[in-house]
Parts: structure tokens; C-alpha cells; sequence
């Protein structure tokens, strides 16, 4: 049996490491480069930048978030994780609950409804999980400690600071994923100085807990990547023989013509135009695997997350959603 003596000598010294593990962060070189960056080039106050650092908190659970993303996953197991009953019957209730909001979005940026739904519902389940992670944290985590995408997460740090004071915002107040996107959409802080919109027009931008500036900042990002309103997103195929396979690789871009595709075997089961242009995309599935041709919208959707996972999902809980209201399908023919 340890000791009460002992016991308190160890949380004597817990209270000692703790502090000190904490102040180590903002004594870094590439911190105090970091800061520095911020002072001449953004007239950040130095002392208010180190207190912030001395008060980060780097994470492991963060790092081993990231080390293991969802994406990695084969299709049939990711495709399980957003095309559920409840995500499509609360899919349903958002758009009902927001149709005002969405109808003008679509009129105004040509993004349907249920896309901007299905998004706001992969990422957050209709803004009831935005994440638990303070973004400082995440962010100056991933920045420094995380090699692999530190220049991209410094970046992103760097945003977050400017948006925190465009929109005089506490940083450690603000919380979101694991790396550091925020709100009901799911915004990084590029995203959100670049795309977030009052779409309210009540004075600010509010994509916390403001579901019309969520909506109209989502529309928004979509129409500025190249959304094209009343073209469709993506269509199944089936293909004979092998050859098919030369064009199956990790891009997600349109890069050939439907006329071009059908040369290597592909057939799509809805009419198209043949001088559309589109991206083959292979689909993992428990046996073999699903084809699925990706247009200029899919893309675009890919341009939210860079995952053709990602997109499908999206673009099925769409569907999904459009049935349970009633609606057509989104397996348009042009």
C-alpha cells in the first residue's frame, strides 16, 4: 500500500511537470519563429501571443486522430458510418426545419438543398457535434509537432489568429475537430475568412450556432469552387474486360469525355452527353467493387474534403435525404 506521504509527493510533482510540459511549447524555436512571423507581419502583441502558447496544450490523442482518418477506410465500412436511418431522418428534419434558409441559398448559389444538408450532416450531424477540441490546441499540435502536414496546420494557425481578431473572438474560447475545423460546417480558418458569409445579415458571421450563416457559408464555397447549378454529380457504371483499370488512380479531377471512357469498356447506366467530362472512380465493396463516374460537381464537393469517399458519401445521404422527403432522385440525366 503506497503511503499518504508518498502520495503526496507525487502530486507534488505532478503539479510541477504539468507547467513546466506546458511552457516548453512557447520556448520552442520554431514557436518563437512562429510568433515572430506574427509580429512583423500581422502586428500581433508579442507578449499576448507568448501567454496564448504558454497556455497550448500539445495532445497526443490529436496526433493519433490524425495518424488514423476515416478516409483510409475501405468504401463498404466508411459508406456505413453516414448512410444511417437516423443521419437521413435527421437530414429530413434539418431541411424542414430550415427550408426557408436553403431555398434562398439554392437561388442565390445554385447548390441544391440536400447537398448543402448532406454536408452540414456528414460533418456534424446537423451541428450536434461541431468537436470538443479547443482549436488552439489542435492547431499549434499539429503545427509543431506533427512534420508530415506541420506547414499546412501553421497555416492554418496563422488564420485562426487573424480570424479570432477580424471577428474579436477569444482563440481559447473557440472549439472544433481534432484538426481544427469549426462550427455546424466544419470550417477550417482559410475557410472561413475566404467562404463564411453573414447570410443572416444580422452583423456578424455565426457558423456556431447560426444555422443560416452555416447554410450560406456551405453554399457559398460550393459556388466559388465551380459548383454548376442543374448539372448532376455522378453516375454508376459497369465495365467489360480489364482495360477500365488504366484509368482508375487517386485523381479526382474530370479528365476525359464520356465518349473517351466508353472506349475502355465503360458503360453508364443513365444517359449522358457524350462529350461530358468525368473521372472513373473504383468503389471497394465486401465483394469486388462499384464503378461510378465523378462530374464537375462530385468534384467540386471533393474540393470540401479531397476524398472521393467523402464526396460519395455526401452525394448518397443527399439522395437518401431528397427520397425520405419525397423528392426525385439526383441520378439526373443531361
Amino acid at each position: 500500500m503506497i503511503s499518504n506521504r508518498v502520495k503526496n509527493f507525487c502530486l507534488y510533482v505532478c503539479m510541477l511537470v504539468i507547467p513546466i510540459a506546458q511552457a516548453q511549447l512557447q520556448d520552442e524555436t520554431e514557436v518563437q519563429e512562429f510568433i515572430g512571423q506574427m509580429v512583423a507581419k500581422h502586428g500581433f502583441d508579442r507578449s499576448q501571443l507568448i501567454n496564448m502558447f504558454s497556455q497550448a496544450k500539445v495532445s497526443n490523442t490529436i496526433l493519433e486522430a490524425i495518424s488514423r482518418p476515416a478516409e483510409a477506410m475501405p468504401w463498404y465500412k466508411y459508406r456505413t458510418i453516414f448512410i444511417q436511418d437516423e443521419r437521413i431522418r435527421l437530414g429530413a428534419e434539418f431541411m424542414n426545419q430550415n427550408r426557408d434558409t436553403l431555398l434562398a441559398a439554392e437561388q442565390q448559389y445554385g447548390v441544391p438543398p440536400e447537398i448543402i444538408t448532406a454536408i452540414i450532416g456528414v460533418e456534424t450531424r446537423y451541428g450536434k457535434n461541431a468537436g470538443n477540441y479547443k482549436v488552439i490546441d489542435s492547431l499549434a499540435t499539429l503545427g509543431f509537432k506533427y512534420p508530415k502536414r506541420g506547414e499546412f496546420f501553421r497555416s492554418e494557425l496563422e488564420q485562426f489568429l487573424l480570424m479570432t481578431r477580424e471577428q474579436n473572438l477569444d482563440p481559447q474560447s473557440i472549439k472544433g475537430s481534432y484538426a481544427g475545423a469549426m462550427g455546424i460546417p466544419q470550417f477550417i480558418s482559410s475557410s472561413f475568412r475566404n467562404f463564411a458569409i453573414d447570410f443572416d445579415r444580422d452583423g456578424h458571421i455565426d457558423i456556431w450556432g447560426n444555422p443560416a450563416d452555416a447554410i450560406g457559408s456551405v453554399a457559398n464555397y460550393f459556388s466559388k469552387h465551380g459548383w454548376v447549378n442543374g448539372e448532376n454529380i455522378a453516375a454508376q457504371a459497369t465495365a467489360r474486360g480489364d482495360r477500365y483499370k488504366e484509368l482508375i488512380d487517386t485523381a479526382l479531377e474530370p479528365n476525359l469525355t464520356l465518349k473517351q471512357i466508353s472506349g475502355y469498356g465503360v458503360t453508364i447506366k443513365t444517359k449522358h452527353h457524350p462529350d461530358k467530362k468525368a473521372r472513373l472512380l473504383s468503389y471497394e465493396m465486401e465483394k469486388g467493387e462499384q464503378l461510378w463516374l465523378g462530374f464537375t460537381n462530385f468534384y467540386v464537393i471533393t474540393r470540401y474534403n479531397h476524398s472521393a469517399l467523402y464526396a460519395m458519401a455526401v452525394y448518397q445521404l443527399a439522395d437518401a435525404i431528397s427520397h425520405e422527403q419525397g423528392n426525385k432522385d439526383l441520378y439526373r440525366n443531361d
